[in-house]
């Protein structure tokens, strides 16, 4: 594992433990070269994904461009990052266990949404705001009326 500060490729695994909800191993590791200290996450993954996006595009699925988008709709909500953890480790295991590689990004906006929807309706409409891409004021009295409305049934 290449050292984040010095570059060095040599270092020594100092700690090992699962995450809270399990799905990882946080690796504390010291670089040999520079005796600095950092931390790794080891996941499982089950295939590589290719997001497709607009315009048919591709890219790779990356799963921390996915934290941050769920951690910015989340941001100065009750919403802790174990919860955020759990999100996207859901969302990734869906999409890897569907046997597609190709995902459209609109079924992970769908998926984000319907998680978000489960946590917290102001994260929820700060998501949909930016994936539905909301131009006017209107639009957004329309989609967090139609939120309240399916909170009181």
């Amino acid at each position: 594992m290449r050292c984040p500060f010095c570059g060095n490729e040599d270092s020594q695994v100092k700690d090992s433990r699962p995450t809270e909800d399990g799905a990882a191993i946080r690796r504390r590791r010291q670089c040999e070269a520079c005796a600095a200290r950092f931390t790794t996450f080891e996941r499982i993954q089950l295939r590589d994904l290719t997001v497709v996006k607009s315009g048919d595009r591709r890219e790779p699925f990356e799963r921390d461009k996915l934290v941050r988008s769920v951690s910015t709709a989340a941001r100065k909500r009750p919403i802790t990052p174990a919860q955020i953890e759990r999100l996207v480790s859901g969302i990734q295991r869906q999409l890897e266990t569907q046997g597609d590689t190709e995902i459209l990004s609109q079924r992970i906006g769908e998926l984000v949404m319907q998680g978000l929807k489960g946590l917290d309706s102001v994260a929820y409409i700060r998501f949909a705001s930016v994936y539905k891409d909301f131009r006017e004021a209107k639009d957004f009295e329309e989609f967090a009326g139609n939120v309240s409305e399916v909170g009181k049934g």
